[in-house]
């Protein structure tokens, strides 16, 4: 192909170029028509459309004084006692609460439903709950910090998102809270129970103990009467070591007669129980614990709950950009159809 032949087919794309030009200038009052309907549809959708407003707050795991009442009554592993529960303990029952799907549903039914408008109502449950599901959301807000979380909540009313980000962090609170309480209670009433049963066999053992040392001292008193023995005779330091056993009558009546009075008298074995004082000190802390639940948390919130006063939806100018756009491409698209089809029926003729 020759230097004039490009040149002349160079020639011939100009002039195509400046022809479709011309020809789509020729449709510019189509082109505009169609770019203003898109925007003026763009607009109207952006500033009719009802406003969404996004509130959030950030919970973070409990202070050590936050959990220090939780602990009443649980010594240590090493005094016997229980463990004391620790931050994560009492954290990971608020995070398990607070991202299950058994406190959403009850948040979705007690709170979410009531702040719509009926018409919003309206539609079978599992929609509506997979809708809300795509308005309410809890996740970990930083990598360096994987125990905040942040809840999430888009509402078409600012005072209505603020007020159920608080009332489901009040609703997991409640049933942490709750959990975390109750089962502290079930650990100090089983260690209760392990204590009063020591106690109960440590009576039970003092009482047989006892009425064996009577009758011991009662046939030792029927053998020392027997043979006339009233006072323990005169006995070596190896003798006196046997006077427990089969030779206990050597101590002789008096005294068999007196000890044995003394334990049929004795009207309780607890001072004689080893320890039982100490027992019974730990069953008494064990069931008088009293938590005060205004002294105690299960998390921290970091920050207050502030009512939005920016939407994020719709974004006005992005949409009536968008319209203006996707109206100006599709109304050249339509220009060009046009065109094609004018020239085509210019061939026809």
């Amino acid at each position: 192909m020759t230097e004039q032949t490009y040149q002349r087919q160079a020639n011939d794309d100009e002039i195509d170029l400046v022809e479709l030009f011309q020809s789509l200038w020729a449709q510019k009052w189509l082109i505009v028509f169609i770019t203003l309907v898109f925007a003026v549809a763009a607009a109207s959708y952006a500033y009719l459309s009802k406003p969404v407003y996004q509130a959030s707050a950030a919970v973070l795991p409990p202070s050590l004084s936050d959990i220090a009442g939780f602990n009443l009554g649980r010594t240590g592993a090493d005094e016997g006692g229980l463990k004391p529960f620790l931050v994560d303990d009492v954290y990971v029952v608020f995070v398990g609460n607070l991202q299950s799907d058994k406190s959403r549903r009850k948040f979705f039914k007690e709170f979410y439903l009531p702040s719509l408008e009926d018409a919003q109502r309206v539609g079978s449950q599992d929609n509506l709950y997979k809708a809300f599901n795509e308005k309410f959301s809890i996740k970990a807000t930083d990598k360096t910090q994987p125990d905040r979380y942040s809840i999430v909540v888009e509402h078409h009313k600012p005072d209505s998102a603020s007020a159920l980000v608080k009332q489901y962090i009040d609703q997991v609170s409640v049933r942490s809270l709750e959990d975390v309480l109750q089962n502290g209670k079930r650990e100090l009433a089983v260690q209760a129970r392990n204590i009063e049963q020591q106690i109960k066999s440590g009576r039970n053992s003092a009482k047989i103990r006892r009425d064996d040392r009577t009758k011991q001292l009662k046939e030792a008193l029927t053998v020392a009467d027997a043979i006339g023995l009233d006072n323990p005779p005169v006995v070596n330091t190896e003798l006196s070591a046997f006077m427990d056993g089969s030779l206990m009558y050597m101590r002789g009546a008096k005294s068999l007669r007196a000890e044995m009075e003394v334990l049929q008298a004795r009207v309780s074995n607890d001072p004689f129980i080893p320890g039982l004082r100490d027992l019974e000190a730990k069953y008494q802390l064990l069931t008088e614990v009293s938590i005060d639940r205004s002294n105690v948390a299960v998390f921290r919130q970091d920050g207050e709950i502030g009512v939005p006063d920016q939407p994020i939806k719709p974004k006005k100018a992005l949409i009536v950009a968008l319209g203006i756009v996707l109206g100006g491409m599709l109304g050249m698209f339509i220009a060009l159809i046009r065109v094609m089809l004018i020239k085509h029926t210019a061939k026809v003729k």
